[in-house]
């Protein structure tokens, strides 16, 4: 069973395992949230259930 990790951009527990297998070890949507939240664009304090 996948968890839910990022809930503005939906990802599981499970896409964040497998690219990181297939980025040698490197997370590129940790890159990509990141740099969203950088912009402004995140909307964790309306899609996550706990606001954060």
């Amino acid at each position: 069973m996948t968890k839910t990790i990022c809930y503005c951009y939906n990802y599981s527990d499970e896409d964040i395992r497998v690219d990181v297998l297939q980025n040698n070890g490197r997370s590129t949507i940790l890159e990509y949230i990141t740099e969203e939240k950088k912009k402004g664009a995140s909307q964790c304090k309306t899609k996550h259930p706990e606001a954060r």
